[in-house]
């Protein structure tokens, strides 16, 4: 069957140039003989008439131009849609790209488009809201609210944030419950990891994947605020092991776990973001993988 791909530009997301990325776009996919059509995402995160669109013209490729809060817009309104899902990374963090080894610049993230290869994808519910990279439950969430009040977007923000929060952290109190095994702990923060990284390549769940139907859980628990940055590296660069969901924790200062459910209880009202963007917390959350959600366009050999 003959390829169409719609392309969706975010047109607030953080990259800059677009209209120059947009003409490059344009111009890569004429050469490739495809046809194509360049469009704007929807404001309010409504795509129904994307997916009428794509049964009438046969679309056999959606492709996002944006970051991780688009991302999630578009494959959570068009998962059951039979249509591959490729990704520009032209957000703040791009962390489902980079996990799936696309690369920022566009000319080659376009190479995938045309020449990678479509495969499945896991996802996860947050309750009743849908994640396709990470969500995170206390301090990295602060951070993000507190990120999406600035007027300046970046790297550069993003760091200056995360700092100034940081001082002023606390831990909060969480109950965690396992198939086997429930605790309470209290920690700075949870996150829930279907793809490996908050993005900008730091990862926070080395062994994470994106279609091993299995969540990976990251709780950085209480400890001296000058050991955080150790426990953090150790944890970043896979030093700290999985751990069985059987095994004793008590002592460990980052707990790093695999599991296709859970709940948390959230007993202290910690914020919560998904896939980057702030979301209204909950006092209980129920997280559940969607295995083989969607099938999403990566380079050759990565699957």
């Amino acid at each position: 069957m003959p390829r169409k791909i719609i392309y969706l530009f975010n047109p607030i997301s953080g990259t800059k140039q677009k209209s120059a990325i947009k003409s490059l776009v344009a111009r890569k996919t004429r050469e490739q003989e495809l046809d194509f059509e360049i469009m704007s995402t929807a404001k309010d995160g409504d795509y129904d008439f994307l997916k009428k669109k794509i049964q009438k013209e046969s679309v056999t490729d959606v492709v996002i131009c944006g970051g991780d809060g688009t991302v999630n817009q578009v494959v959570s309104s068009l998962k059951g849609i039979r249509v591959n899902i490729g990704i520009i990374p032209m957000g703040s963090g791009n962390g489902l790209a980079f996990a799936a080894k696309i690369p920022k610049q566009t000319s080659k993230a376009l190479e995938i488009i045309f020449n990678g290869h479509a495969s499945p994808a896991d996802a996860f519910y947050i309750n009743d809201q849908f994640s396709c990279m990470l969500c995170g439950i206390g301090f990295d969430a602060l951070v993000a609210h507190e990120f999406a009040k600035e007027k300046r977007r970046g790297l550069q923000t993003y760091i200056k944030v995360t700092a100034v929060n940081f001082f002023k952290t606390k831990p909060y109190l969480f109950d965690i419950k396992l198939k086997n095994k429930s605790f309470r702990t209290e920690a700075f923060f949870i996150c829930v990891a279907n793809s490996n990284q908050f993005g900008n390549n730091f990862t926070i769940a080395p062994q994470a994947s994106l279609a091993d139907g299995l969540l990976d859980i990251v709780i950085v628990k209480k400890m001296n605020k000058l050991m955080l940055p150790f426990s953090l590296i150790n944890q970043v660069t896979g030093i700290n092991a999985v751990q069985r969901t059987n095994y004793h924790i008590k002592n460990k200062n980052i707990v790093y776990l695999q599991t296709d459910a859970l709940t948390i209880t959230n007993l202290q009202s910690a914020p919560l973001h998904i896939d980057g963007d702030p979301s209204e917390t909950s006092e209980e959350f129920r997280i559940r993988v969607i295995k083989n959600c969607f099938r999403l366009l990566q380079p050759k050999g990565d699957i």
